[in-house]
């Protein structure tokens, strides 16, 4: 028998700093995306189980498409730079299953 997953989405975002001076996504807006995130999942009533776990996570090591955020089960990579990225993956991936194409991080693209 197979069992139904605690969350049907859990995203991480990097909110790694680097302190030698590299590029880092904690220098690139993630904890604001993060927070802006964590806000509108729970607005829409999306959180908790069965619905969407919003995470703060270490280096992902895909630096260079900083700042980076991942989408589980399905393991998609997003890259965003501003407000309306992050709302789009929330309506178009996180509510209605649809990958934002525009956002991904290309596979070759690591630290």
């Amino acid at each position: 028998m197979t069992q139904a997953p605690y969350y049907k989405h859990h995203i991480f975002f990097c909110l790694n700093q680097r302190e030698n001076g590299e590029s880092c996504c904690g220098q690139q807006g993630a904890q604001e995306a993060f927070n802006q995130c964590k806000a509108e999942i729970k607005a829409a009533g999306l959180s908790g189980p069965g619905g969407v776990r919003v995470n703060k996570a270490g280096c992902l090591d895909r630096c260079a498409a900083g700042p980076v955020a991942v989408v589980y089960p399905e393991g998609v990579w997003y890259s965003f730079v501003d407000q309306t990225d992050v709302t789009e993956i929330i309506e178009s991936h996180l509510k209605n299953g649809q990958v934002v194409e525009r956002l991904l991080v290309p596979a070759h693209v690591g630290r």
